[in-house]
């Protein structure tokens, strides 16, 4: 067994060394092998990376060249901007050499000048003071011979001078005015055309009716009543006197309110026609009179506004403006008359591209202090001004209707345009009338005024009082003195004269030749 046991371990120790030398010589091949490769690796390299060198080498002075052929360019268009700018200093040198000698060339003329601007000078001063010498000789000698002194004949030159320029001053006048005539006429003439055409109101205006007609004269015995109690009662409750004389079928109406005048009209006319006449029916007739008076008045003022196209009145002041529907001016219906001014001021304002409706406003409200200026004392624009401010108005119509007939200033040009169109309405033909007498006064006064000046021969007032045309002594007014007339005689109006409308002032002056033949 031991035998046995020896002879294994004998053969696996034969195979061991065996197999070692076996592993030894593989790894010995593979080392030649490994170290070979690592050999043909390196030289591989390194042929590379020579290679990789000469090809850097090789751009490096490819790239050098380049820049440097780049730098020689830059460094030749360098030069030649050098060169430029060396030609252009050098020539710039030169000029400022040329300048400098014209400059000291000049500064030697000036001082030349200078010398003999100092003499001539010296020559003036010289000369001033002998011709001062001699004016000072010359004023004495003239003061020997006019018999004047200094401050005389200043005076005497001074009023010479206002004269002539006076003179020449109305003569200026005379020119601008014109051409600002000429300028303004057109202008002026088609908008007052244009309102004009485009109104179409009345030319009889209502008026207020004061005589009440009856059926018949027994009538008249039955208004007095018994001793008289239903006429008492009448006047009574309406504050209207009753006025029944031996006018036929007639009895008139006399009282200074035309609302109370209206009342007892229609309370009259109710009674008769019901024909139950005592004082207990003329209570309850003229208190439902008054209510329809009151209400007429109402739907007046309203039918105004709306046919103007004029909201937002205060309710009470369109009650005030019904009343105007009562209330006459020189026989003009002074709402009819408010009427028109508003539409001619809303047409006038349109031509101006201003504010329609402001004017119209303004136009319908110019005349409410007519309305209770018989309650009120002062002028029915302040009247009026006063009552619109009341009720809330803005600020500018209140102005307005204050300045209608300048009670105060016209602080715009709506409180004009309110003026031209409340002249308009007014002006025209048949819309005013006045008493004879009245009418006679006003031209007389006119002619009066004009015949106060110095050089005026004859007056004359035409178109009922429009127009006054004055004729003057040419040897004492000139041209000139005809224009200045014309403005003073138109002022002097303006300050002592009540008058609707403008009247135009014609100042003529003529020369006049005349011979007669002989036998």
């Amino acid at each position: 067994m031991e035998i046995v046991l020896s002879l294994i371990i004998v053969l696996l120790l034969e195979l061991g060394v065996v197999g070692f030398f076996r592993i030894k010589k593989k790894f010995s091949l593979e080392k030649l092998n490994i170290e070979e490769e690592q050999r043909r690796i390196i030289e591989a390299a390194e042929i590379k990376a020579e290679t990789l060198i000469k090809e850097a080498q090789l751009e490096a002075k490819s790239r050098l060249l380049e820049m440097k052929g780049s730098f020689d360019a830059e460094t030749q268009e360098t030069r030649e901007e050098l060169k430029k700018e060396a030609r252009r200093l050098s020539k710039k040198s030169e000029k400022l050499d040329q300048t400098e000698d014209l400059l000291i060339q000049k500064e030697a003329e000036l001082h030349g000048k200078e010398a003999e601007i100092n003499e001539k000078l010296e020559a003036v001063a010289s000369d001033e003071a002998y011709y001062a010498n001699l004016v000072e000789e010359t004023r004495k000698e003239l003061e020997k011979v006019s018999g004047l002194t200094l401050e005389e004949a200043r005076e005497l030159l001074l009023k010479t001078l206002e004269e002539e320029a006076r003179h020449e001053g109305a003569k200026l006048v005379k020119k601008i005015t014109s051409e600002a005539r000429e300028q303004a006429d057109k202008e002026a003439k088609k908008i007052i055309s244009t309102a004009i055409q485009r109104y179409a109101g009345d030319f009889v205006a209502e008026r207020t009716v004061s005589v009440v007609h009856l059926p018949g004269d027994e009538m008249k015995g039955r208004i007095i009543g018994r001793e008289g109690r239903n006429i008492r009662a009448l006047e009574a409750a309406t504050g209207i006197d009753l006025i029944i004389d031996d006018t036929p079928e007639a009895v008139i109406l006399s009282g200074f309110n035309p609302v109370r005048r209206e009342v007892a009209r229609l309370s009259l006319e109710k009674l008769i026609s019901d024909g139950r006449i005592h004082p207990a029916r003329i209570e309850d007739v003229v208190e439902r009179a008054g209510k329809e008076v009151d209400l007429a008045i109402k739907e007046a003022g309203e039918q105004a506004a709306f046919d103007l196209g004029v909201h937002g009145i205060n309710p009470e002041l369109i009650k005030v403006l019904g009343k105007l529907k009562f209330r006459t001016s020189y026989a003009q219906n002074v709402l009819q008359h408010s009427f028109e001014v508003a539409f001619l001021a809303g047409v006038i304002a349109a031509e101006l591209k201003l504010d329609v409706k402001l004017a119209k406003r303004m136009g319908l409200l110019h005349d409410i202090g007519k309305a209770i200026d018989h309650e009120v004392d002062g002028a029915h624009a302040i009247i009026g001004a006063k009552l619109a401010k009341k009720y809330g108005e803005l600020d500018c119509v209140v102005n307005a209707i204050a300045a209608h007939h300048e009670d105060q200033m016209p602080t715009s040009v709506y409180d004009y345009i309110v003026q031209a169109a409340d002249a308009l309405s007014g002006a025209r033909p048949g819309a005013r009338k006045e008493s004879l007498e009245n009418y006679i006064k006003r031209l007389e006064d006119l002619e009066n005024i004009a015949n106060s000046f110095d050089g005026v021969v004859n007056t004359y007032a035409i178109q009922a009082g429009r127009e006054i045309r004055v004729i003057t002594e040419s040897g004492k007014i000139s041209d000139e003195d005809a224009v200045l007339l014309s403005r003073e005689i138109a002022r002097q109006i303006e300050e002592n004269l009540t008058f609707p409308g403008q009247v135009k002032v014609v100042v003529i002056r003529e020369t006049r030749a005349v011979e007669y033949t002989k036998k």
